[in-house]
């Protein structure tokens, strides 16, 4: 304090007092170290012996040092999590290839009853008539009337697991209701403001169900749900950013924890993070849920990355989360305008008998050769799908890659294998050149599954900014983009 002061007041470091340093040198040499000065004071306390706490050193040491040994003969390094214990026993982490794989579909009567449940409300109960009206839609689905869409692929999959006996945990800025007004988790009642979820009042045997709005403190937030996934593998946490880009508040949550504990400290999660994504006009600040960050830190399969473009991918994806024994944070571009996309929508037929694909190749039905292969991930999709039928362009394959992380590489190798190499293979995405998945998969997709076929891109120019502020502009950059993909 002295030399600050000293300082302060305008003079040199090098006209300070000679005796400013040692006083303060003198005072550090003084105190105790915190393990005596701590000891003592247990020792006065009584319970402790310093022969037992010498023993707890020398121990303590002595593991420290077999560890470092330990660390320093091995030649990979890979993690092998395979020594949890306790609440974690049953759970892997490492590669998903030594993981089984699970089936996530559902009878669809099941499917049906459950969706009937979720519109079934207390007598009391006075919903606003707009939500009288979604849960009517509702009902027509469980009848099979109307098709399933993507707040219905969510609940479905929620009820199924919950009902299962897995926990639920939801967080985030306006999740009961959905920030696109979607979900409606948790109603109100219109005459005096009580709430009712039915999420948690489907089976008196079901296990708990979470949802809990939260305010605009992102890192606060993200960093609890991913401490609560770690003492509950056997769940389904989620946090949901109100727009994808907010998670930039809780970067360091991410990357000191969420992307790399697992090679830094052996320690598992589950965790899902529920991204809004898609560049539609609304400007740089509610566009991109910078998906190329993710992929940027992605190693060892440390992390999923997936961008699922029908209710049924997203149902089978979260059921997928729970019952795979293989424990990973899970990062999920969810869409804006796909929720109420007319071809965005699931049958309960594609629910119970549907797993998740990483790849879904081209369903379409021709006869005429293929000139052109377009590959894509999420809302993008569904323009390129108009633009052929506009142009009849029955020639052009279009590919969704569901799955960015782990990059699925045998699908694709066998998918890419039914085209000739001189078929051009292009990757269209809506974001910048710079950002989004391009210069991840242009890296990561070699000549083993490539062959000897170019991987060309359709995006906008390289950008600092995710989006532009204009929605004319907007317009066009997308045009360009469409049509480039095509050219």
């Amino acid at each position: 304090i002295d030399m600050y002061c000293y300082r302060r007041r305008g003079h040199n470091e090098s006209d300070e007092p000679a005796f400013t340093q040692p006083l303060l040198y003198k005072a550090i040499d003084a105190r105790k170290p915190v393990r005596e000065g701590y000891l003592e004071h247990l020792l006065s306390l009584g319970g402790i012996t310093r022969e037992e706490a010498d023993k707890i050193s020398v121990a303590r040491k002595e593991h420290l040092e077999n560890e470092l040994s330990v660390a320093r003969s091995k030649s990979s390094t890979m993690v092998n999590v395979t020594e949890l214990g306790g609440v974690w026993k049953h759970y892997k982490g490492g590669f998903e290839k030594d993981v089984e794989e699970v089936k996530t579909g559902v009878p669809k009567a099941r499917l049906a009853q459950l969706l009937k449940a979720l519109t079934v409300l207390p007598q009391d109960f006075h919903p606003h008539p707009k939500i009288a009206k979604v849960l009517e839609i509702r009902a027509q689905a469980a009848e099979g009337r109307k098709p399933i869409d993507w707040a219905m692929g969510e609940a479905l999959a929620f009820a199924t697991i919950a009902t299962e006996g897995f926990r639920i945990r939801m967080t985030g800025q306006d999740i009961g209701r959905g920030t696109f007004s979607h979900r409606h988790a948790v109603l109100h009642d219109c005459e005096n403001g009580s709430t009712y979820c039915t999420l948690a009042n489907l089976d008196p045997k079901q296990a708990p169900v979470e949802l809990h709005n939260s305010p605009l403190s992102e890192s606060a937030v993200l960093g609890f749900e991913y401490g609560y996934s770690l003492d509950w593998p056997d769940g389904l946490i989620l946090w949901e950013a109100q727009f994808g880009d907010f998670w930039n508040v809780a970067q360091p949550i991410v990357d000191q924890f969420i992307v790399s504990a697992e090679e830094k400290w052996k320690r598992l999660s589950g965790l899902v993070m529920l991204l809004p994504h898609g560049l539609e006009g609304q400007g740089p600040e509610h566009s991109s849920a910078r998906p190329e960050r993710f992929l940027m830190t992605a190693a060892k399969e440390n992390i999923q990355v997936a961008n699922p473009t029908t209710p049924a991918q997203y149902f089978h994806l979260l059921r997928r989360q729970v019952l795979k024994k293989w424990r990973k944070p899970l990062i999920v571009m969810t869409p804006k305008s796909l929720l109420r996309h007319p071809q965005a929508v699931s049958t309960l037929e594609e629910l119970e008998q549907g797993v998740f694909q990483r790849v879904i190749p081209d369903t379409s039905s021709k006869t005429i050769p293929t000139t052109r292969v377009l590959m894509c991930s999420g809302k993008i999709y569904y323009e390129l799908l108009a633009e052929r039928e506009e142009k009849q362009r029955a020639d052009v394959d279009i590919l969704r890659l569901e799955q960015l992380y782990p990059l699925p590489e045998e699908q694709l190798k066998a998918i890419l294998a039914k085209y000739s190499e001189s078929v051009p293979l292009v990757w269209t995405q809506e974001e910048p050149e710079n950002m989004g998945a391009w210069r991840f998969l242009k890296i990561m997709l070699d000549a083993k599954i490539l062959g000897k076929r170019e991987l060309l891109c359709s995006a906008r120019a390289a950008s600092a900014s995710p989006a532009t502020g204009s929605p004319g502009i907007h317009k066009k950059e997308q045009r360009e983009v469409i049509e480039r993909a095509f050219a």
